[in-house]
C-alpha cells in the first residue's frame, strides 16, 4: 500500500496571553494590537488540530496510533500551555509574541521531533470559531 492518509487529532487548551511588542510605545501597541494589548490580559479557549499524512503500516493499518498521538500531544503541549499565562508561565513566549501564529509554530517545533520523520505533520490552531492559523502551510 503505496497511498498516503491523513490523519486528524484534536485537542483543546484554555490560554491567556497578551500581544504587546516592548519595543513600542503604549499608543503604537494600542494601534496594532488593540483590545489583545491590554496590560491584564485575555484569554482564548484554543482548538488544536493536529494533522500527520503518512502510508499506513502494513501490519497495523495505523498512519499512527492516534491514541500515541493523543498522549504526545497531551504530554508536551496541552500541559504546558492549558491554564496558563503565555507570556508569564511559559519560556517559549517570554520574548516571541504569542500570537496564534507565533503559538501554531511553537507547537509545531515541539511535537516535530517527537514525531517519525516519514510523517508530514501539520499544525492547525483555532483562537476563535472564526480565526485560525496552520502551519506549515
Amino acid at each position: 500500500m503505496n497511498q498516503k492518509v491523513a490523519v486528524y487529532r484534536k485537542e483543546h487548551f484554555n490560554a491567556a496571553h497578551r500581544l504587546n511588542n516592548p519595543s513600542w510605545d503604549e499608543a503604537k501597541n494600542d494601534a496594532v494590537f488593540g483590545k489583545c494589548n491590554n496590560p491584564n490580559y485575555h484569554g482564548h479557549n484554543y482548538e488544536l488540530i493536529v494533522k500527520l499524512t503518512g502510508v499506513p503500516d502494513k501490519e497495523t493499518g495505523f498512519v499512527i496510533d492516534l491514541k500515541v498521538l493523543s498522549d504526545l500531544i497531551n504530554k508536551y503541549v496541552i500541559e504546558k500551555f492549558d491554564h496558563k499565562n503565555l507570556n508569564e508561565d511559559c519560556i517559549e513566549f517570554r520574548s516571541l509574541n504569542p500570537t496564534a501564529e507565533n503559538i501554531a509554530i511553537v507547537i509545531y517545533n515541539i511535537l516535530r521531533p517527537k514525531i517519525g520523520e516519514e510523517l508530514y505533520l501539520q499544525v492547525r490552531l483555532y483562537e476563535t470559531e472564526r480565526n485560525f492559523v496552520e502551519y506549515p502551510v
